[in-house]
């Protein structure tokens, strides 16, 4: 209904006054957000492996994250901010599981598995919940963005 209907159906003698009742206030708003639970919806929890020995030894360039993708490993510090996430084959800081290194840091002594939630934009979660168009249409955008790479990332000046 526009705000002149829905005066008229309640009615009000003035916009003002129905206005006063569909006005949202940012506080409201929130609310409403918040319990229709959309910031939850596009969270996903995903596996890390957390390397203590790394964080131990206080070596400050040394990879001490490593992001479970199910096919590889993501060694990027970055990762929860990262535009391919979802397609990282071709970056400097993938590692496939079916390499030796995957391997070996999966059993290294010291190696613990934690979880942490990650945002997802609308397109990464339809992607994940098996929407193929979806898929395509996030490959097809990221074919032309740059990946990190671990000789400029820039982002950590540690690289």
């Amino acid at each position: 209904m526009t705000l002149f209907e829905l005066q008229a159906w309640l009615g009000h003698r003035s916009p003002a006054t129905t206005q006063h009742y569909v006005a949202f206030t940012p506080t409201r708003l929130a609310r409403a957000y918040t319990e229709a639970h959309y910031f939850q919806r596009n969270l996903r929890m995903m596996n890390v492996l957390i390397d203590q020995a790394a964080i131990k030894n206080g070596a400050t360039n040394a990879l001490w994250r490593y992001y479970d993708l199910g096919h590889g490993l993501c060694s990027y510090e970055f990762f929860d901010q990262c535009p391919h996430r979802m397609a990282c084959a071709r970056c400097d800081f993938y590692i496939p599981k079916e390499s030796s290194q995957a391997d070996l840091l999966a059993s290294k002594t010291g190696m613990i598995r934690m979880l942490q939630e990650i945002p997802l934009t609308d397109d990464e979660r339809a992607a994940v919940d098996g929407d193929m168009v979806a898929v395509e249409r996030l490959l097809k955008r990221l074919e032309t963005a740059p990946t990190p790479s671990r000789l400029n990332c820039g982002d950590c000046k540690k690289c």
